[in-house]
């Protein structure tokens, strides 16, 4: 076959066959598409020739270049591009500026060619009809493409891809200006405490990925507030680490005899034991914490307001208020196919309530992983305690605590690459991937997640965008949360009393709560799953992707043939090395942009929800985004081939995710001051029941006989008959025991002052959580989301643009 196939048909514009993006001294392509060398006469080579037939027809340039694949480089005719403009540009503009047709962006220049080469059909359809192959728009789903006369379901590239008659199709890094300004100043670690080029982002990348990292730095940059107040909330705690009333109380408590920590054959214990425990809960759990609670309740309000006028100077700057992604998707359709009908929005009540009803499934089965991982603290914990390594059976609490943060983190990692193959899966509807080229062993999860899609029927590419969004979060948010929920609420709640534990299946007993609370439970899983995502996590983050280009790079770059004697050495063409090059790197789809927003959700999803338990939160994030810029920069622009430009004016759906996330947020740390922290009941001791209360001793701490008055006595003749205990303690034989509960000593039902513990925390979380929204309502009132700035400019371009065709009318009624 030839090098070139230059195939130019006849316009509608016949003074536009130069191409002007082409200079005559080097040759630029739009796409390139990868092809397997195919027999000739084959049922892939003849598709093959199909598809860029089709192509052909609609003017665009073809370049063929043979290797150990074929590369096929794809250029647009100009006239689309006058298409485009003159559909989508202000009337007032197109009259005044012709010449300005030419000045495609490089980035709308790709959207535009990635848009028909995805909805270009095959001419099998129209034989004998008079259809040029291309009555299908992207959005159809297959039952709406029937069979018509037994011509056969038309085939677009994902079809073929998927068929193997093209291996890949993709946009090509190209060496220019603007590239090597990326790769100098953004995508390299020696740039990383400098300003992200976001114009520059923009110009290569497209909007939508250029809000992304404008968002994420905005995001990163306030985060050194939440940060700092989050150290000096640590840094008040470790004023109080071992002066703390409470935690010297327990510390000196060498006389407290404390109930067996498990059934068989463990023995008493001695509540100062836990000295050094209890120093840290108390670290964490004081009265700095509730400020600091308040304090990152209203940063988050501060931040998406914050946020929401940077994007407006943003979307103002970028000429982005006009602009409107469904007018563009018609117009693309329109270009592609001049006789295209639009396809009309749908809802069914009935498939809304199949896709809650599976939702709401899946979340119960993420629920019941959670289960497991208290069922595997609960026997871990009896195990621990009766094994007869010291260090198991004195930090049993402890060991339990961090091996079940870590089985959780790896849940999580597994089940977040169910959600990333489901993402794939949603990059194969698009026709990014083809189905074939992941791995079987997901499929399940692969149809479950395109038949909830399919249910909703959803018109437009962005509609399918945020259903998946949706659901993935939702499915991601119970997979990282449901265990912390557990700790948070439940732990040591619902566990029973000695004498009447509840057990899992009557064998094992739950898990009790520290005598100091158990606030430090939630801290460490909190502490060990944000240190696992942060290094482990992004370690294998870039790595897998570099790994995996070197591998591409020795696998498919063909050894140099050797030279015979008086041999002279072949000319290779300039754009070979070029495509090859851009070929060997690893591939992206539609979502890949999807996961780097996903990850960043969770991440403020836990900086937010229960920092109260983890002030250090914000640090960590602070730390791992000021990384993840600057990977995700090299990903983009090193490893990974180029992402199709997409146009956006915001950050879309997310937004509203983080303003959910900013409403769980103030419920979150309102419940865990409220029931996981201790600050209620002390306070309620201080307040009522302690010795200031019925003396006056002003020198006095209040909080001087919490932990007795905290823990109940229990009787151990009241054991239940199967639980063995060894009843000699350090010589001594032992008839009661302590326990940490609000219960009376013979009949163990529950004291006055358990009920006024109870009412005390209901009251707080009324009054914080109506407080903190009330802040909330009020942030948002008082920073507008528009700058005025930004609503002056766009009002006098509308005074303008109204008075030029006042003008333009009034003259063309005098002529």
């Amino acid at each position: 076959m030839q090098d070139e196939i230059l195939l130019t048909p006849c316009r509608e514009f016949p003074a536009e066959d130069t191409d002007s993006f082409a200079s005559p001294n080097e040759e630029k392509w739009d796409f390139v598409l990868v092809s397997d060398i195919h027999e000739m006469g084959s049922e892939k080579e003849i598709k093959r020739k199909k598809f860029l037939d089709e192509l052909s027809k609609k003017g665009f340039t073809i370049k063929k270049i043979e290797d150990t694949k074929l590369f096929y480089g794809v250029r647009a005719p100009q006239h689309i591009f006058w298409k485009y403009q003159c559909l989508l540009m202000n009337p007032n503009s197109r009259q005044q500026n012709s010449i300005a047709y030419h000045d495609v962006p490089v980035t709308t220049r790709i959207r535009i060619v990635h848009f028909i080469l995805q909805n270009t059909v095959t001419s099998d359809l129209g034989k004998g009809m008079g259809i040029t192959g291309v009555m299908f728009n992207l959005d159809l789903q297959e039952e709406s493409c029937p069979r018509i006369l037994g011509i056969g379901i038309p085939e677009k590239l994902h079809d073929l891809m998927k068929k193997k008659v093209f291996e890949a199709a993709f946009p090509l890094h190209k060496k220019e200006e603007i590239r090597e300004i990326l790769k100098k100043k953004w995508a390299r670690w020696r740039v990383l405490f400098k300003e992200q080029p976001i114009e520059e982002i923009r110009c290569y990348f497209g909007e939508k990925v250029a809000l992304y990292f404008a968002w994420l730095g905005w995001y990163t940059y306030l985060l050194i507030f939440a940060a700092l107040a989050g150290l000096a909330t640590v840094a008040a705690g470790a004023t109080v680490f071992s002066s703390s009333q409470v935690s010297k109380e327990i510390c000196d408590a060498n006389n407290t005899i404390m109930c067996p920590l498990c059934d068989q054959n463990c023995s008493f214990w001695v509540l100062s034991d836990t000295c050094t425990y209890a120093k840290v809960t108390h670290m964490i759990d004081n009265e700095a914490t509730v400020v600091f609670a308040m304090f990152m309740a209203i940063w988050a309000t501060v931040f998406l307001e914050l946020w929401k006028r940077e994007r407006a100077y943003v979307a103002t700057s970028w000429d982005l208020y006009g602009w409107d992604e469904e007018e563009e998707e018609l117009a693309l359709q329109l270009i592609n196919n001049s006789q295209h009908e639009p396809r009309l929005y749908q809802h069914s009540y009935f498939r809304s309530t199949i896709v809650l009803i599976l939702a709401l499934l899946m979340i119960m089965v993420l629920i019941g992983i959670a289960h497991a991982l208290v069922i595997y603290r609960a026997v871990a914990m009896a195990l621990f305690t009766q094994s007869k390594v010291s260090l198991l059976s004195k930090h049993a609490d402890i060991i339990a605590v961090m091996t079940g943060a870590v089985l959780h983190y790896i849940t999580i990692v597994i089940m977040t690459k169910v959600r990333s193959h489901t993402v794939c899966l949603a990059g194969f509807l698009y026709g990014q991937r083809p189905l074939s080229s992941y791995p079987s062993v997901l499929q399940v999860n692969w149809h479950v997640a395109l038949f909830l899609c399919d249910l909703e029927k959803p018109r437009t590419f962005s509609q399918r965008e945020n259903n998946f969004t949706v659901k993935i979060f939702l499915f991601q948010f119970f997979t990282n949360f449901s265990s912390l929920i557990y700790i948070a609420f439940f732990l040591g709640r619902i566990n029973g009393h000695p004498g009447h534990y509840v057990r899992i299946a009557g064998h094992w007993r739950l898990e009790e709560c520290h005598p100091s609370g158990c606030i430090t439970d939630l801290f460490i899983q909190m502490a060990v799953i944000m240190v696992l995502k942060q290094t482990i996590s992004n370690i294998m983050e870039y790595l897998i992707p570099l790994i995996s280009h070197q591998l591409r790079k020795k696998k498919k770059r063909p050894k140099k043939r050797s030279m015979m004697l008086g041999e002279e050495e072949e000319a290779e063409d300039p754009c070979k090395r070029q495509w090859l090059n851009n070929y060997e790197l690893n591939e992206v789809n539609v979502f890949s942009l999807f996961n780097e927003y996903l990850e960043i959700v969770i991440q403020y999803s836990f900086t937010t929800i229960f920092v109260a338990a983890f002030p250090l939160a914000p640090l960590l994030a602070l730390i791992n985004n000021v990384i993840e810029i600057h990977m995700d920069a090299i990903k983009m622009m090193r490893l990974r081939r180029r992402m199709v430009p997409r146009k956006a004016k915001d950050i879309g759906i997310w937004l509203q995710v983080l303003e959910a996330i900013g409403i769980l947020a103030v419920i979150g740390n309102g419940l865990v001051i409220a029931i996981t922290s201790d600050f209620i009941p002390v306070q309620v001791y201080k307040y009522m029941y302690s010795p200031c209360m019925r003396e006056n001793h002003t020198s006095m701490d209040c909080s001087t006989g919490y932990i007795n008055n905290s823990l109940s006595v229990f009787h151990i003749q009241d054991f239940e008959p199967h639980t063995k205990v060894l009843p000699e303690f350090k010589g001594e034989q032992i008839k009661e025991c302590r326990y940490r509960d609000y219960r009376n000593a013979d009949d163990y039902t529950y004291t006055v002052q358990f009920w006024h513990i109870f009412a005390a925390r209901l009251t707080f979380l009324i009054l914080f959580e109506h407080v903190a929204l009330c802040v909330k309502l009020i942030a948002a009132w008082y920073i507008p989301d528009v700058p005025q700035k930004v609503k002056n400019k766009i009002l006098t371009e509308k005074h303008s643009n109204l008075r030029n065709e006042l003008s333009t009318t009034e003259y063309s009624t005098e002529v």
